[in-house]
């Protein structure tokens, strides 16, 4: 396991975000980056101590690699503010970087340089990548307060402007154009619109290869051919996703009566539906439609970047 740390303005709307991803194994908001020792909520507050609020995540890099915990943290900001974030104000809600060891300062530097390059905001990239120091966890009444106090919570994040904020800079899914490039017209429309491709005339319905499909958009792991089974009409079936926490669902009310339609969590690709009750003898499951899936047989994991994945694949048994 290792430790990151990120400053993104009110911790509370730091947690949700990270939780229950694949080698997630725990997220403490607290303080750090200042001068005063043991801090107070109040203190910090006061803008006296140094401290910004923060959240340290332990994580397992082999099943969820420290890029994406950057990709991630990007995405809950605005790195171009350098007096708070949204409605918070103060450097108690600067956002930082707290950077754990050599390989997490490349790859954070490495991240920040790309941001800035890929002019999707206007102004210069003022987000902070400094050492880790000190940690002071926070009071108990804020650890994962968005579950503790869910009302309060959901009112302070709309009022605060940062949902609006991350849809306007990171729309769930790539351009447009990027999308046409590296997909086909099918993969498209599947992963774009939700469309539905042909049964039978798919290349994974029937697939008898081990390994695992991942997020065609992505590339996340999502399935396991361990978890695969003929559901007879002619799609993938799977009785459960390698980690649930990589996918999103969502009401569809396009056919009669709705279905739960299933989304990848983390790049926003329609990927198919959630039938009936999963692990239930009249056969509940996942149909996840090929189009929105790449394959990459067991052997080839290593190769292809998923050097973790064995572990991931054979959760499924």
């Amino acid at each position: 396991m290792k430790q990151a740390t990120f400053a993104g303005g009110c911790f509370w709307c730091m947690v949700q975000p990270f939780e229950d991803l694949p080698g997630i194994e725990s997220i403490l908001s607290g303080y750090t980056g200042g001068h005063a020792d043991h801090p107070t909520y109040d203190a910090v507050a006061s803008e006296t101590t140094g401290h910004a609020e923060a959240v340290r995540i332990v994580y397992d890099p082999d099943l969820f690699p420290y890029e994406r915990l950057l990709d991630i943290f990007w995405q809950q900001i605005d790195p171009t503010d350098s007096g708070g974030q949204f409605q918070d104000r103060g450097a108690s809600y600067r956002t930082a970087i707290f950077y754990h060891d050599g390989a997490q300062r490349r790859l954070a530097e490495a991240s920040r340089r790309e941001l800035q390059s890929s002019r999707r905001f206007k102004g210069r990239i003022v987000t902070e990548i400094v050492p880790a120091g000190p940690f002071y966890p926070a009071e108990e009444e804020h650890q994962n307060y968005h579950r503790k106090s869910f009302g309060h919570y959901r009112l302070y994040r709309q009022a605060s402007g940062r949902d609006e904020h991350a849809a306007k800079h990171w729309p769930a899914l790539l351009p447009d154009g990027e999308l046409r490039r590296r997909l086909s017209p099918l993969q498209y429309e599947v992963v774009r619109h939700g469309a539905q491709e042909p049964p039978y005339d798919n290349p994974y319905w029937n697939n008898k290869e081990d390994g695992i499909y991942v997020d065609a958009v992505g590339g996340d792991p999502l399935f396991s051919t361990m978890d695969q089974f003929d559901a007879g009409d002619g799609w993938p079936a799977f009785r459960r996703p390698l980690h649930e926490g990589l996918l999103r669902r969502e009401a569809d009310l396009s056919t009669t009566p709705p279905r739960i339609r299933l989304k990848a969590r983390l790049s926003g690709a329609c990927l198919g539906h959630l039938l009936g009750e999963t692990g239930s003898r009249q056969g509940g499951h996942y149909r996840i439609f090929s189009a929105a899936l790449r394959f990459i047989p067991k052997e080839e994991l290593a190769s292809q970047g998923y050097a973790g994945r064995p572990a991931l694949w054979s959760r499924g048994s």
